[in-house]
């Protein structure tokens, strides 16, 4: 083995691990080892799987977070490599700003500034900075890169990073950021392989998972997102509400007396499908009740995707084809057979056998436009971005 990468994808409660090799062929990277740690704060637990099939799982001591989930998988791991240590680390980081826009390598400067973005996605940032200093103190000196979800959105026009507010607010960089960037990149990056056609060159993504979004991408670059200032914003999620009516907020806050906390843990944590069905925000679940309340909360979702979709069309100036990714894209045939059929307006036409089997293509022949499930990959994009810094 040449040489061993660790890609690091942490949240509030998880730390996922993806471990890769860099092959002598100059370029490849293979996956060799995939580990998370989950529960954290409540039963923390750990599970390793190599690309041989080999399983090993265990609990983590109570009150367990990302030093002790480091502290214990990064042993199995070398384990599992015979003796090698991964040379470097990439991680997945929310939020970059206005200042990083590609990886950067991470240096106690880079690690103050993006400490510094935390407000801007409280969620998200904190946990990511948590396991890149629980990284640096199980291994101090490994080689730490950052790659970021709002990256791949950089590139937009001024007009479509507005948010409506005074230009002055913008000034302070208080505008729309677009996330799942890592994710979009995968797609653009795997499509071909993947579908077997080129990369089209108006293309919608529609990252649907926990957290939802949509891609307007042209020629390979995004023009437009749903998401924007924060990761609640654009279509309806698991448990976030997606785009609300600022009136309705200001008269939560005024009216009935509720306060900030209150209104993020609303907007957050008790809205989306788990607000709109009362019964759970997974997908799987909602598909397999028959209570009605679950499937009004899959139509309603399905809509609000839909409306966003000619919405990113439009951003594109017309629309060549769609992209299904994530948890609930790459998983749930009937959500993207609602959509398809929401959507036969623009020009597709759903070929239900193949979408019953997962595609990747979803239309008939004779479609005009043509839809595709593309599996995300970011742990793969962060990996191939850590890579050139290994000379």
């Amino acid at each position: 083995m040449s040489a061993a990468l660790l890609v690091a994808n942490a949240g509030s409660t998880s730390l996922k691990l993806a471990v890769y090799e860099l092959a002598e062929r100059a370029g490849r990277l293979d996956l060799r080892i995939r580990a998370r740690a989950e529960g954290f704060g409540d039963r923390p637990r750990w599970t390793l799987e190599t690309r041989d099939g080999v399983r090993r799982a265990g609990d983590l001591p109570p009150g367990a977070g990302h030093e002790a989930a480091f502290a214990r998988l990064l042993p199995l791991i070398e384990e599992a490599l015979d003796g090698v240590a991964p040379v470097a680390a990439g991680h997945r980081v929310v939020h970059g700003g206005g200042l990083f826009t590609e990886p950067v390598r991470i240096t106690p400067e880079v690690l103050a500034e993006l400490a510094r973005l935390a407000p801007l996605a409280p969620k998200h940032q904190p946990h990511n900075l948590a396991a890149i200093r629980a990284l640096a103190a199980a291994r101090p000196g490994l080689l730490q890169v950052a790659c970021f979800d709002t990256a791949f959105h950089a590139r937009q026009s001024w007009s479509a990073r507005q948010t409506g507010l005074p230009r002055s607010f913008a000034e302070r960089g208080l505008l729309r950021y677009g996330f799942h960037g890592l994710s979009y990149q995968s797609v653009v990056e795997r499509f071909a392989a993947v579908t077997g056609t080129p990369l089209p060159e108006r293309l919608v993504i529609a990252h649907l998972g926990g957290g939802c979004s949509l891609c307007a991408v042209r020629a390979g670059t995004s023009v437009a997102t749903t998401m924007g200032f924060s990761p609640l914003d654009g279509v309806p999620m698991a448990t976030r509400s997606g785009s609300v009516d600022p009136g309705l907020l200001i008269h939560l806050l005024r009216e009935e007396g509720m306060s900030v906390e209150e209104l993020d843990a609303l907007l957050n944590h008790r809205s989306g499908l788990l607000g709109m069905s009362g019964i759970s925000g997974d997908m799987r679940q909602l598909l397999a009740s028959d209570d009605p309340r679950a499937a009004e909360a899959v139509d309603w979702f399905c809509e609000r995707v839909h409306q966003a979709l000619a919405a990113m069309a439009a951003a594109l100036g017309g629309l060549d084809g769609l992209v299904f990714t994530g948890g609930i894209g790459e998983g749930a045939a009937p959500v993207r057979a609602r959509i398809l059929t929401l959507a036969a307006w623009l020009g597709f036409a759903l070929d239900e056998a193949a979408n019953a089997r997962g595609g990747p293509t979803l239309t008939l022949p004779e479609s005009r436009l043509r839809a595709w499930v593309v599996p995300s990959d970011e742990e793969g994009v962060i990996a191939r971005a850590v890579a050139p810094w290994l000379g």
